[in-house]
């Protein structure tokens, strides 16, 4: 059964393509882009930069109120099919798994980089947003290359990758990320681990962490401790904010009223910090 939604857009007035974008490690990765026809790429538009790369899953071309929110208000929405997804089938997920993990981090931040230098944005406009796995994805680039964004919205998110198994039901994700319990496997966790990679002094962007008591999957600690040390670390005047629900968790345990609400506080966060 399908349904068609008759909404206030008109989408004659939006650009929609798909580039290409060389990683650090020189793979191609491909990337969709949805803003007003017609931008000067001048570096003055609000960019939002999502993404996943995980577990097998595809992030292909969908309606998404941020894509057409950002493009009404001059803005640029970004998504890269990353590595670790299931855009390419196995053998791009297997490129982005366990020892390889960090293959995902580098095409987030390589298309970050992309957008800036082909001038659709620049570091004081750029945010970015992923939940659960993607929350992982926007912890990492926000420790590993924290000059690049002005803000990080991160939902639900895997952030002690040390001890992230011990908790909920995580310990059924250790085939795709490893476990720290392995000493080799625990090399490799450990170097990309962003709360162990928070430094003390660092100019962070503005952050907005989000979890809450009901989520069964990613246990909250994660949002809670970094939000604390985020707090304690950061060596800007850029606000790290926890939004904490006791009643709710991922989406799938959330009711669509509060998924919009939710949605609307992302939005004002990043629209605050970014511009537009």
């Amino acid at each position: 059964m399908w349904a068609r939604l008759n909404l206030p857009i008109d989408t004659d007035k939006l650009a929609v393509k798909q580039v290409w974008y060389a990683s650090k490690d020189q793979t191609r990765v491909p990337m969709f882009l949805v803003h007003a026809k017609g931008i000067k790429l001048d570096g003055s538009h609000p960019a939002l930069l999502t993404g996943y790369g995980g577990f097998n899953i595809s992030l292909t071309p969908h309606f998404t109120v941020a894509a057409v929110l950002l493009s009404e208000r001059g803005g640029v929405f970004a998504l890269p099919s990353l590595r670790g997804g299931g855009e390419f089938g196995q053998e791009w997920h297997r490129a982005g798994m366990l020892a390889k993990k960090q293959n995902v981090f580098d095409d987030f931040m390589a298309a970050a980089e992309w957008l800036i230098q082909r001038g659709y944005t620049q570091p004081s406009k750029l945010g970015i947003m992923g939940g659960s796995n993607g929350g992982l994805l926007t912890g990492a680039a926000l420790t590993q290359r924290p000059e690049l964004f002005q803000a990080v919205v991160c939902r639900y998110p895997l952030l002690d990758m040390v001890r992230y198994h011990r908790f909920l039901v995580a310990s059924t994700w250790v085939p795709e990320y490893g476990s720290s319990d392995d000493p080799e496997q625990f090399k490799y966790i450990y170097a990309y681990s962003p709360y162990q990679h928070v430094k003390p002094g660092t100019k962070y962007p503005a952050v907005l962490l989000v979890s809450g008591d009901g989520d069964t999957r990613v246990d909250p600690l994660h949002a809670r401790k970094m939000a604390a040390l985020l707090q304690s670390a950061t060596g800007s005047d850029r606000p790290v904010l926890l939004d904490y629900d006791t009643a709710s968790g991922h989406s799938g345990g959330r009711p669509l009223n509060k998924q919009i609400d939710d949605l609307a506080d992302e939005l004002a966060f990043l629209f605050w910090q970014l511009g537009g």
